[in-house]
């Protein structure tokens, strides 16, 4: 049916959940995970856009600046516009993917900025003394058991996170800076504190460019007759693998074998990351 389908289509990226993450029951967002998707995108069209729907709190520094890199190089070389449509939150690192677009748009409701960095963690010494537990740690570098959350903290260890966070965040602004070039209305030590704001805000400070959403901006630009086509991203969780399965030596798949033992032992560390997960959406009250 698609080959007498003659109506315009705009390729839709939908990035969905946290950043860099990547749990065996939920997989996170991370370059290896969407690369495929990204380069379909912006060769499955001749119209000249791609659509990105973003609806994330953040997450892997890295991983939102590798994503972001490879949009504006595919951009670039297929000589396409990017518009960004922000859904219930665009922070941090979701700020830092909307950052590609060369228009962002977000709901009145939306939550948009974050422009910092955060790392948290918590601290066991007075714990494992009550239970009488002895942490021992031998170490080949002075600064090899840094912030063991086992150990007293150190000042020189968190002078030394502290500086490392300065450098991801200069990172950052300046990509901010550079994308929203002449946009920005806000004072730096505002705009660049951490703190986020919804849509309405967002767009007077200059972090966006207008409020609506997708489907009505995508006619307004390009008529009323164009479609939204998403393309879909990568499978990447333990679910997907087991639900795929793999051949086994008989010719059979192997994923029922295999799902016991995959869960069983990943079962502590997946809810450890679900729970971080869970964390960074709830700063944002969702």
């Amino acid at each position: 049916m698609r080959l007498f389908n003659r109506k315009p289509f705009i390729p839709v990226l939908r990035f969905s959940g946290t950043i860099g993450s990547n749990p065996p029951l939920r997989g996170g967002l991370t370059l290896a995970g969407t690369a495929g998707a990204i380069e379909k995108a912006f060769s499955m069209s001749k119209l000249p856009t791609v659509a990105v729907a973003v609806n994330s709190p953040g997450g892997s520094p890295v991983q939102s600046h590798l994503i972001f890199k490879r949009i504006r190089q595919l951009a670039a070389e297929k000589g396409k516009k990017v518009h960004v449509f922000c859904e219930d939150v665009a922070a941090s690192g979701g700020y830092f993917l909307a950052l590609a677009g060369d228009e962002i748009y977000a709901d009145p409701s939306s939550i948009i900025g974050s422009i910092g960095v955060i790392s948290s963690g918590f601290g066991f010494v007075e714990a494992i003394d009550k239970l009488g537990i002895e942490r021992r740690v031998h170490t080949a570098g002075l600064s090899k058991s840094t912030l063991d959350p086992f150990l007293p903290e150190k000042v020189e260890d968190v002078e030394r996170l502290k500086a490392l966070q300065r450098d991801v965040h200069d990172v950052f602004i300046g990509v901010v800076k550079d994308r929203r070039a002449g946009k920005l209305k806000g004072r730096d030590d505002d705009t660049f504190s951490g703190a986020f704001w919804s849509g309405p805000k967002a767009l007077d400070l200059g972090l966006i460019d207008g409020l609506g959403d997708m489907r009505s901006r995508m006619r307004e630009l390009y008529g009323p007759e164009v479609q939204l086509r998403a393309v879909p991203m990568g499978k990447t969780g333990l679910l997907s693998r087991l639900t795929r399965g793999s051949p086994g030596l008989d010719g059979g798949s192997r994923a029922p074998a295999l799902a016991e033992g995959l869960v069983s032992g990943t079962i502590a560390a997946d809810t450890l990351s679900v729970l971080e997960a869970r964390a960074l959406w709830a700063r944002y009250g969702l």
